[in-house]
């Protein structure tokens, strides 16, 4: 077997492989002989057969499979012993494929775009300033002050229903005097104003008193999910059995413990370690955007075209989507990319594959209780599934990957900001907010 080069041009190779027919018939032989001792065929015993025989009745199927292993092979040990690593799926392509013959060598033509070395940078260098947001006192009771309307009680009440009360009520929902199915409920809980039911219907329950019938008239809207309803007006006759007022529970342990603390102080440092753990989230954002402007601007290497190439191609499609959200399918026209497209795919490549290889460099893993975290938060967004979706993840490399990928990038991030000069400055929230815009405007 042999391996020629026949390009090297920056990043780009190129190589014949040839394995000559001696090689290859030897590996079909060699196959034969492996599968010999479990061969019967009528008027030979297990593993009596012929190998001449065997060659006749096998030989054409084995010499494909014996091809591809050999180009396999060099492949592998091409890679081995260079250390060239492929940016993407290289491409493989038999010399005289049309007109190879059994008996010919055969001859293929491989070539690919290598990963560029990349020399890792000095990040001492790098300089970031990193925002520091204490939950005040005003915050903390802001957030209290929520969850005290979230558990808030209705009590009975005398008089006409107003918004931001509850009314409890029976109806019936009819089109053209028939009832439709869905259109009706018993000791439904409405609270007026909250827009839980279609425009038009809420406020028209303003007023009505417990013991009351009303009949509420509306047109369900033209894009209504309910094809059979959309644009069609119905009468909803109500029969209202409540009016209940608003009564914000009270600031006390017994909140405190509807939300699983022990006391309210204790349900308060809750409220303020969420708070700064929010900040901090949000900070990290900031700070790991403005790691990237810097490695952006100050590493420089080759890249592989056909990396940036897919990568604009990727984002061209994904904000037509965006942009097309009606469209679910991908038999549409080719969406071409914008130089804008272009220039963010460069800038992508450009950080994932410096990221990549210093996560290489440095023995980056990510561990299975990492990825099992993240497979437990995605399958909470399938409630009744999660069991589907894990064995789902489990089986699908792409998905793994696609989970995997964030993680990796997060603790790459976060040494090389081990490594960075990092300074904190206290800031409010409110500078924080200002700073987080600033940020998605510009992405």
């Amino acid at each position: 077997m042999q391996v020629t080069e026949t390009l090297n041009d920056g990043l780009k190779r190129g190589y014949t492989i040839t394995v000559t027919a001696a090689e290859l018939t030897a590996k079909v032989d060699e196959k034969l002989r492996e599968a010999q001792p479990e061969v019967e065929i009528k008027g030979f015993r297990k593993g009596k057969v012929p190998m001449a025989m065997l060659k006749k009745q096998f030989g054409q199927r084995l010499i494909g499979e014996a091809m591809q292993e050999a180009v396999d092979g060099a492949m592998q040990s091409h890679f081995e012993e260079t250390g060239a690593r492929p940016a993407m799926q290289p491409k493989v392509e038999m010399k005289d494929g049309e007109t190879w013959k059994e008996g010919d060598d055969v001859v293929v033509d491989l070539s690919y775009e290598a990963l560029p070395d990349i020399a890792e940078p000095d990040f001492s260098g790098v300089t970031l300033e990193r925002l520091v947001v204490k939950a005040d006192d005003a915050a903390v009771d802001e957030a209290l002050g929520n969850l005290a309307k979230q558990a808030q009680n209705f009590e009975d009440k005398d008089g006409a229903a107003e918004n931001g009360d509850q009314v409890v009520f029976d109806f019936t929902g009819r089109i053209d005097g028939e009832a439709f199915d869905g259109g009706t409920a018993q000791d439904y809980p409405l609270v007026l104003g909250s827009g839980q039911f279609i425009p038009g219907f809420e406020e028209q329950l303003v007023g009505v008193k417990s013991g009351e019938t009303k009949d509420v008239t509306v047109s369900f809207p033209a894009e209504y999910q309910a094809a059979h309803l959309a644009g069609k007006e119905a009468v909803f006759e109500c029969v209202i059995k409540g009016v209940k007022a608003p009564a914000e529970a009270e600031l006390n342990d017994e909140l405190a413990s509807r939300f699983g603390a022990e006391s309210l102080d204790a349900l308060k440092g809750q409220i303020r370690d969420g708070l700064e753990g929010e900040y901090a989230q949000a900070s990290r954002a900031i700070v790991k955007r403005a790691l990237l402007d810097q490695l952006d601007t100050a590493v420089t290497f080759e890249l592989p075209q056909s990396l940036v190439d897919a990568e604009a191609s990727q984002i061209a499609h994904q904000l037509w989507h965006d942009e097309n959200p009606e469209v679910d399918h991908h038999n549409h026209d080719t969406v071409e990319p914008t130089d804008e497209h272009k220039s963010l795919a460069v800038r992508r490549v450009k950080l994932g594959l410096l990221l990549a290889e210093v996560g290489r460099k440095a023995e980056v893993q990510v561990s299975d209780a990492e990825m099992t975290q993240a497979i437990m938060g995605q399958a909470r967004q399938y409630p009744g599934q999660e069991r589907e979706f894990f064995e789902f993840v489990q089986k699908n490399q792409q998905m793994q990957q696609q989970l995997r990928a964030p993680i990796f990038e997060d603790k790459v991030v976060d040494l090389i900001l081990g490594k960075a000069a990092v300074t904190e400055k206290e800031v409010t929230k409110d500078e924080l907010k200002a700073a987080l815009d600033a940020l998605e405007n510009e992405a």
